[in-house]
């Protein structure tokens, strides 16, 4: 099975999650926070992640408004794809809806563990990117 990594985008963060190559879980990876605004420090360390793994294959969480129409921020999204193929032309970016995988991952957290919600907040983001790839996953049918 292709390794992938799972990104949710954040104005401040970008969570990131990848799969096991067997299909059978998703994990996250990490939370990288940069300045407000530099997506250009974000972009490089996912690109160098995903250099430094091997993965070629990204799933790009993308808020869409219900109606199906893009938000302002899924078209900060786009470009943020749009510049990561710059960087990389050899990845291949997949756009996912991400509507609700912050809260479900937040309930998920809070079924799971008993952290607070300040530390919940610190590893929110990495766990959306895994309910993310998650979803993106069970939809090819590649997670078991």
């Amino acid at each position: 099975m292709k390794k992938y990594l799972g990104l949710d985008l954040g104005t401040t963060t970008v969570g990131i999650a990848t799969n096991d190559s067997l299909g059978i879980s998703v994990h996250p990876v990490e939370t990288f926070r940069f300045e407000p605004g530099n997506f250009k420090a974000a972009r490089e360390h996912v690109v160098e992640l995903a250099r430094k793994e091997g993965i070629k294959d990204i799933v790009l969480g993308m808020p869409l408004y219900q109606s199906g129409d893009v938000s302002p921020h899924a078209q900060s999204c786009i470009r943020f794809r749009d510049d990561l193929l710059k960087l990389d032309p050899t990845l291949v970016i997949e756009m996912v809806d991400e509507s609700f995988s912050t809260i479900e991952a937040d309930e998920k957290l809070k079924a799971t563990t008993n952290l607070s919600y300040d530390k919940r907040k610190k590893i929110i983001d990495e766990h959306a990117a895994v309910v993310i790839l998650e979803r993106f996953l069970y939809s090819k049918g590649e997670l078991k």
